[in-house]
């Protein structure tokens, strides 16, 4: 057999099998196009399900003259233009075969007008031939885009399209979505000649609401809970409906990935498994989910519609996904006040919180068990390990300490000794040697700073019923100590923690710390946790270096007494330090 080059049209004609599924793929295509021009207003007009017209009007950016013929050419775009715009795509499209893949099995007619340009230009291809015939046209700014008589050239295509009725279903199913992803766009939809959706802009919180009620219903708009969550880069938004809300027919479930409609293995694995057995076998979870990450972080050349990502650091997003959605989950189940003494003999989850009115009481909330049976603990367990965690954490870690590499250089060319198990630091004043009180300055700051850090992911520790005694116990005392913790079960979910504590092998001391805080113990001050802590192997000097760099680079802000020391003394501690 002789190998050759195919002809354009058939390569045309076999990427439109990719490509061009039925009517809908045609609108997305056209839409996403739309939308990367940046238009604030799309109006779509379709004949007999898709089959015989389909009209996409925009207001965006509009394609020159000269550019035209280009347009409709296969493997043209002004998406990307080299191999590093490739690692890190913005816009929703990037191929630059649509135009060229649907003129190969249709009759298309594009009309644009640019704001700079005086007049509009039309151009018009047709089928296997694909010659293009520009001619002048009376259009405003923005785009017009005519595609007729769909598979006209192709008549087993054809045969597999559903009847009208069907098709069009698709077609609002897909407008549905563009329109949950894109807020800020106005959107109007006809078929034959009928309104079907009018969607004006919605810039707004209510108007969102609003948008959200119209296109997923009344039911999901009232029961479905507004969520925001984040973690560096990474960020998690959208409506979540509650567990007890869930039907067993599917309501919406529509993911976005930096605005991307997506029907993601991973996302929804990740959502699903953060419901649960909260849900029944035959209840369905409804979400509107939006994930925001780097363009760097994700490749979306790897479906040809689109329609699925990969993940640089899959199981990381995987696991936040499940963690955010958990801590959502948890908080959207109905809750009423607790004694703390009714505690032990109440199979729920418990959460730390403060009475509102910023009250310095304290309160316990419970939390019906979402995860009864011991198989489900099994499950919770294993949705992330320790192990991994820590693994996240120090990814997460490793970004924010070279932020401040050169501040921590700074630090440590003054911090000469840091004597293990003594709490303090020998290091070079501008008036010599200094000893450093590094709890005491560390109290202080703590005392005057009881902000929180979440954690990338919340760190799960498993717990015997006396520890969880011991956490309840001292719960007033590590909410002021800046820890956020969940209890649930046998497990206690530490979700915050003192910025300070962060960079720390929290699952390594965390639990050992709890017989010191209770109430019989003497030790109930801060500065003598801090004593504790820092005469211990849980923190290390790379630890406070990095602490130190970020917070207490002033010297005033350290509680540092002068020493006296022998010549010879000093002189091998700055051996030490060469």
């Amino acid at each position: 057999m002789t190998i050759k080059i195919l002809a354009p049209q058939l390569a045309n004609q076999i990427a439109a099998g990719e490509v061009v599924e039925r009517p809908a793929s045609v609108v997305k295509e056209l839409v996403e196009n739309s939308l990367d021009a940046g238009a604030s207003q799309i109006e779509i007009d379709i004949d007999k399900g898709g089959s015989k017209l389909i009209r996409i009007r925009d207001n965006g950016s509009g394609i020159a003259e000269h550019e035209l013929v280009l347009a409709l050419s296969r493997h043209a775009t002004s998406k990307i233009s080299d191999l590093d715009d490739l690692a890190q795509i913005t816009s929703l499209g990037f191929r630059g075969e649509a135009l060229a893949s649907i003129s190969s099995v249709s009759r298309l007619t594009l009309t644009s007008k640019p704001a700079g340009q005086t007049a509009a230009w039309q151009a018009q291809a047709e089928g296997r031939d694909m010659a293009v015939t520009v001619k002048p046209a009376a259009h405003p700014d923005g785009t017009s885009i005519e595609v007729v008589d769909l598979f006209f050239n192709t008549p087993a295509r054809r045969k597999f399209l559903r009847t009208d009725k069907t098709e069009f279903s698709h077609i609002d199913e897909l407008v549905k979505r563009l329109a949950l992803s894109r807020f800020d766009v106005s959107w109007q939809l006809t078929h034959n000649g009928q309104h079907v959706r009018r969607l004006p802009h919605a810039n707004t919180a209510q108007t969102r609401q609003k948008r959200v009620a119209m296109l997923c219903g009344k039911v999901f708009a009232e029961q479905a809970a507004y969520i925001e969550n984040n973690c560096g880069a990474i960020k998690l938004s959208g409506w979540i409906l509650a567990p007890q809300a869930c039907q067993n027919q599917t309501s919406c479930q529509y993911s976005y990935v930096n605005g991307r409609m997506m029907r993601d293995k991973l996302l929804n694995h990740a959502i699903r498994q953060a419901y649960g057995e909260r849900l029944t076998p035959e209840q369905q979870p409804g979400f509107v989910l939006y994930l925001e990450i780097a363009p760097s972080e994700v490749d979306v050349n790897v479906h040809p519609a689109k329609h699925e990502v990969r993940f640089h650091q899959a199981r990381l997003v995987h696991d936040f996904v499940v963690s955010a959605l958990t801590d959502a989950l948890s908080q959207l189940t109905e809750t009423q006040p607790l004694a703390p003494q009714q505690v032990a003999n109440t199979a729920a989850a418990y959460q730390v919180s403060a009475v509102s009115g910023g009250s310095a009481a304290r309160q316990w909330e419970m939390v019906p068990d979402a995860m009864p049976s011991a198989a489900g603990r099994a499950a919770r367990s294993e949705m992330v390990s320790q192990s991994q965690t820590r693994q996240q954490l120090q990814y997460l870690q490793g970004q924010h300490a070279t932020v401040n590499a050169d501040a921590a250089v700074k630090i440590k060319t003054r911090l000469l000794m840091l004597p293990a198990g003594q709490g303090c630091a020998i290091a070079q004043g501008p008036d010599g040697l200094v000893l450093l009180d590094l709890a005491a300055s560390l109290a202080a700051h703590w005392l005057n700073d009881p902000t929180q850090a979440p954690l990338l992911l919340p760190l799960r520790l498993p717990i015997t019923d006396t520890e969880k005694q011991q956490l309840l116990s001292a719960a007033s005392l590590l909410q002021q100590l800046g820890f956020n913790i969940l209890i649930q079960e046998s497990t206690a979910i530490v979700r915050a923690v003192a910025p300070w504590l962060r960079s720390t092998s929290i699952s390594q001391w965390f639990l050992t710390l709890l017989p010191v805080l209770q109430p019989a113990n003497p030790v109930k001050s801060s500065r003598e946790i801090l004593s504790m802590l820092l005469s211990s192997y849980w923190l290390t000097e790379a630890v406070l270096l990095d602490y130190f760099a970020t917070t207490l680079t002033d010297s005033d802000n350290w509680l540092a007494v002068p020493l006296d020391l022998s010549s010879s003394i000093q002189a091998l501690i700055q051996q030490g330090q060469s």
